[in-house]
């Protein structure tokens, strides 16, 4: 069964998600909602990416995926509607859905434009709406005009040269493994077979991919390309970021969580 998955920066501090639900409730009562979760970190385009990419396909086709991050990132805010991969997005037009899906996407409507007197509310009553219609009918059924996605900034995707990748972190998670923003496919273009090391923070070097934390001992640092296809740093039963000072990457301290891949 098809259902709704909320993603948002939001948190859980107060009564927005709940608000957001109820909203989307009035006009979806029978379509079940699930969170994919509601603590990105504020404004951080690159995870809120990272986290959609990991979670959307494990839906059943026909979901829809509703994006509450950083609807008010610009000045008269919009919402698209976007058909990939058998699934359907309702995001504002930020640049997270070309993010997540590492490609623009072509099956997009333009579906609203807030006024300057626009608030959350009335952005999720048409989101409610769009999740209500689709139910029974295509995108291309709704009567909206087509439009074209904003780019994501490129400073989101990592720097590849022939012999060397700089990669940035885009998410920790509770055990506190480190993620980074290469796919596998990415780097198994670059390395071509070749013999490679990772270079992260205090000069910690990983030479060798592994399939699983037990792969190594316990309390050695590892590196693997997880479920969602990205890579992640780890420790066996260790907490890889607190360790080497890893952060979630920010624009005013990226060459602080810069790591480095160099091929030989």
């Amino acid at each position: 069964m098809a259902c709704i998955t909320l993603l948002s920066d939001l948190g859980l501090q107060d009564a927005s998600v709940a608000t957001a639900k109820g909203i989307i409730m009035q006009h979806a009562a029978r379509v079940p909602i699930v969170d994919i979760s509601h603590l990105v970190e504020p404004y951080h385009l690159q995870q809120a990416a990272y986290l959609l990419s990991a979670a959307y396909r494990n839906f059943p086709e026909g979901s829809c995926h509703v994006q509450l991050f950083d609807i008010f990132s610009q000045k008269s805010p919009s919402l698209v509607l976007c058909e990939q991969n058998g699934h359907y997005f309702i995001s504002p037009d930020n640049g997270l859905l070309p993010l997540a899906f590492n490609t623009v996407p072509e099956k997009v409507w333009k579906c609203l434009e807030l006024k300057p007197e626009g608030m959350l509310k009335d952005w999720v009553h048409e989101a409610g709406r769009l999740v209500n219609e689709l139910q029974n009918k295509k995108p291309g059924d709704l009567g909206f005009a087509k439009c074209e996605l904003k780019n994501a900034p490129q400073h989101c995707r990592p720097v590849i040269e022939p012999n060397l990748v700089e990669c940035q972190v885009i998410h920790i998670d509770r055990f506190e493994n480190v993620v980074i923003n290469i796919t596998r496919e990415e780097f198994d273009s670059v390395c071509a077979g070749r013999n490679f090391r990772i270079q992260f923070m205090r000069h910690e070097e990983i030479r060798a991919i592994s399939n699983h934390y037990n792969n190594v001992r316990e309390g050695e640092e590892l590196c693997r390309f997880n479920s969602a296809g990205y890579m992640e740093i780890g420790i066996n039963r260790g907490k890889a970021a607190r360790l080497f000072g890893l952060r979630l990457g920010k624009e005013q301290h990226l060459i602080y969580n810069t790591i480095k891949i160099f091929f030989e």
